[in-house]
């Protein structure tokens, strides 16, 4: 994992954060919650910080359990960036080169402090292999959020035309 992603945060505070602040984890039972912990990790992001480059390789995908996180495209123009999208607690970003196993085409930035739930690709596939069910839902939730987002893209785009 990219170095500049801060901190980690203890396993009761992931727990609890991830079932308060994730749709996901609200509808799993006790069993099937601790099951998941294994394979995330938490991160602390102080304001200013990046969480991952453009460039990096996507190896990871992050839940935002609080704070707001910014996600912004280099352009052209030098040091210049646009913001493309800006995400608070409940919103899974990454996904795009995580599913593809691709390089990162924007930077993610904390605008204020956060706290992150991580999940990378080795432990995905490990989810997948131990617990196939869990794996779906995990899945089922990342491609929700995902169209949401591709839905509110259209609708942004259709006001611009």
């Amino acid at each position: 994992m990219n170095q500049r992603a801060g901190t980690e945060a203890s396993g009761a505070l992931l727990e609890t954060l991830l079932q308060e602040k994730v749709s996901l984890f609200r509808g799993l039972d006790g069993e099937q919650t601790a099951s998941l912990m294994a394979y995330f990790s938490s991160r602390k992001i102080v304001a200013g910080e990046e969480l991952w480059c453009e460039g990096d390789l996507g190896e990871y995908l992050a839940f935002v359990l609080s704070g707001c996180m910014q996600l912004k495209k280099n352009t052209e123009f030098g040091d210049k960036s646009v913001v493309v999208g800006v995400f608070s607690a409940g919103a899974v970003i990454g996904e795009l080169s995580f599913s593809r196993n691709d390089v990162r085409v924007v930077t993610a930035a904390a605008l204020e402090e956060c706290q992150v739930a991580v999940l990378t690709r080795s432990h995905f596939d490990a989810l997948v292999k131990d617990y196939p069910a869990l794996g779906v839902k995990l899945l089922e939730i990342v491609l929700r959020a995902t169209c949401k987002r591709l839905e509110k893209s259209y609708e942004r785009l259709a006001i611009i035309f």
